[in-house]
């Protein structure tokens, strides 16, 4: 059994990789930081291969691809990915694209490339990383959110497709809400509730993926909150979504 995990080297990446390879998964992992994927190599009790890769370069993608697709992946998990705060109109732009690259392109290349192969052999499982901002509007983090949003659907729809196929391939999509993990200090934000932690978060989306759960929103507070956005019009969404957002700011600007 073999599993390739992107964004591997830190946070529920990082203690995926961990709990697979405590299933017995060898396992193939992508990020950025070579010293850290070095590390779990060393530490990690199952055969580990290592590929540092930018997966918001296209190029970089295909090659994940050319140098896994006779690994016969059984799991893949596409977890690389980042956020950023402000305004739409101050926010960096290339540093935006850089996260449509990385948020969706990558997701989209890397999970087209493996459900082919998976398609054929008719087995495997493919975990989308999305969050509970796939949910709803996102002001002060417009292009994070929508970026999610894209995870989101494309998932649900490629289930529909498989489903109808009568394919034994599994998607699933992981919806988080906060989770205690370097994502915060990317964004430049600070939770205003507690957060779960990224152990407890990749254990329950593991365990649900092999479960065969489409959409996977681990914490019952988060549960609650996404069931009851369905019955909140669009426009109130955003206002409260945009206060939410606002304390983020102002509690990093305090801290």
């Amino acid at each position: 059994m073999k599993a390739l995990i992107t964004g591997a080297s830190s946070g529920i990446g990082y203690e995926m990789a961990q709990y697979l390879s405590e299933l017995g998964y060898d396992l193939i992992l992508v990020a950025r930081d070579k010293e850290k994927l070095q590390e779990m190599q060393q530490d990690l009790k199952v055969n580990v291969k290592i590929i540092v890769a930018d997966l918001s370069i296209e190029n970089k993608l295909k090659e994940v691809y050319v140098l896994c697709k006779n690994e016969n992946i059984d799991v893949l998990i596409n977890n690389a990915g980042f956020g950023m705060c402000g305004y739409f109109t101050e926010t960096d732009l290339n540093r935006e694209l850089e996260m449509i690259n990385t948020n969706i392109r990558a997701v989209h290349i890397l999970t087209k490339l493996f459900l082919k192969d998976m398609k054929k052999r008719n087995s495997g499982y493919i975990l989308n990383v999305a969050s509970s901002a796939a949910f709803e509007p996102g002001p002060l983090m417009a292009t994070y959110y929508s970026t999610k949003a894209y995870v989101l659907r494309l998932t649900t729809s490629l289930y529909e497709e498989l489903r109808r196929e009568k394919s034994k391939v599994v998607v699933s999509c992981l919806c988080p809400g906060p989770v205690d993990t370097n994502f915060n200090r990317v964004a430049g934000v600070t939770f205003s509730i507690k957060p779960l932690t990224s152990k407890y978060v990749s254990r329950y989306a593991i365990k649900k993926m092999f479960k065969k759960k489409l959409i996977i929103i681990p914490g019952l507070k988060m549960k609650v909150a996404v069931f009851f956005a369905r019955f909140v019009p669009t426009k109130v969404l955003a206002r409260i979504t945009y206060r939410i957002q606002s304390k983020k700011i102002r509690n990093k600007r305090e801290s």
